[in-house]
């Protein structure tokens, strides 16, 4: 007797972006704002970064709350309804409570039924990761909508007195429905990591570590800082200038698209100074138009790449339809790269 076969999987043939949505907090950190902090000036720190101002999340502007907003304008674009989305990816490293994951509450909130839900940790790679995640669930079948969120608190993780980066970090999400198409709209997903260099970005300590050290003091009068994001600036600036655009030209080539057919170049918000050499690297056509969305937003690692896609689509500088490269870089090391069509 032979063993009984299982039934093979069967999802769409192709999978592409139908909509995205981002929110934004409503207040606004200008760099004047950051020199009561730091020791700088408005000129180093856009020299620097490019970074201009950046958006920080109140009270009531949760990680839950922005990717519910975010999410509502991504499934309003592309015209379902929340209970056919059949999967909810949440990408982030700052929603501070270990368990349950986010992606539960937003689920709930939007009205996806029993929709499978969970977070992923990549920094700022993680909407990437996310995206291969949906485009492998809506094409295996496992899901036809997938709902793939970056959202970030980082401002919750910024120790303002630390010179080398007080002034990068920014809060916000940004959201994106992944579903059913008749032509690729999702390329190969060209990611990776790299964890010999785990600690050029990282949490100051854990949590753990902060609470015995809180313990320990018992109001002694030591002062127990809250774990913040640390960053060794050049080595991952060298790092993503000389690795990521390999990368991305892998993401290319595996689309079989040249950089003179893009519409648009989005890279992870991070540092304009990365963003231009990777122009350079990858012989962008001056055509093509770049998404700077760093200026007023700063770094908002998983969220920068959905809410530069919207603010490119909004503003007119790209066209729904258009061909996109993606990447993502940071913690871990991480990266993921791929090239998408534009709801």
């Amino acid at each position: 007797m032979t063993n009984p076969q299982i039934r093979p999987a069967t999802g769409a043939q192709f999978s592409r972006i139908h909509g995205v949505g981002g929110y934004r907090p409503v207040r606004v950190i200008p760099n004047a704002e950051v020199l009561n902090w730091i020791e700088s000036s408005d000129e180093w720190i856009r020299s620097r970064s490019g970074i201009a101002e950046r958006r920080w999340a109140g009270p009531e502007e949760t990680v839950a709350e922005m990717s519910v907003q975010a999410a509502g304008k991504a499934i309003a674009q592309a015209g379902i309804a929340p209970e056919q989305i059949g999967g909810v990816i949440v990408a982030t490293v700052s929603h501070l409570k270990q368990t349950p994951a986010i992606a539960t509450e937003i689920a709930e909130r939007l009205g996806c039924g029993t929709a499978p839900a969970f977070d992923i940790s990549a920094a700022c790679a993680g909407f990437g990761y996310g995206l291969g995640l949906a485009d492998g669930m809506v094409r295996g079948g496992s899901a036809e909508y997938v709902l793939v969120i970056g959202v970030e608190r980082l401002s919750d993780l910024t120790d303002t007195s630390d010179r080398s980066t007080a002034f990068i970090f920014g809060d916000g999400a940004g959201a994106a429905i992944v579903g059913p198409s008749e032509v690729p709209g999702i390329g190969k997903v060209i990611w990776g990591s790299d964890g010999s260099q785990r600690d050029v970005i990282s949490q100051t300590q854990a949590w753990d570590t902060a609470f015995a050290k809180e313990d320990a003091v018992n109001g002694a009068g030591d002062e127990v800082k809250w774990p913040a994001l640390r960053m060794e600036g050049q080595t991952v600036f060298r790092w993503a200038v000389w690795e990521m655009a390999k990368v991305a030209q892998q993401a290319l080539d595996a689309a079989g698209i040249t950089a003179d057919q893009l519409g648009a170049f989005i890279p992870h918000q991070a540092n304009m100074r990365i963003t231009d050499t990777m122009i350079k690297a990858l012989k962008l056509p001056e055509s093509v138009p770049v998404a700077r969305d760093i200026v007023e937003t700063g770094n908002t690692s998983a969220a920068s790449i959905p809410l530069a896609m919207e603010r490119m689509l909004e503003s007119g500088a790209a066209k729904s339809g258009d061909l996109a490269l993606i990447i993502g870089f940071g913690a871990g090391l991480v990266y993921a790269a791929a090239v998408v069509t534009l709801p």
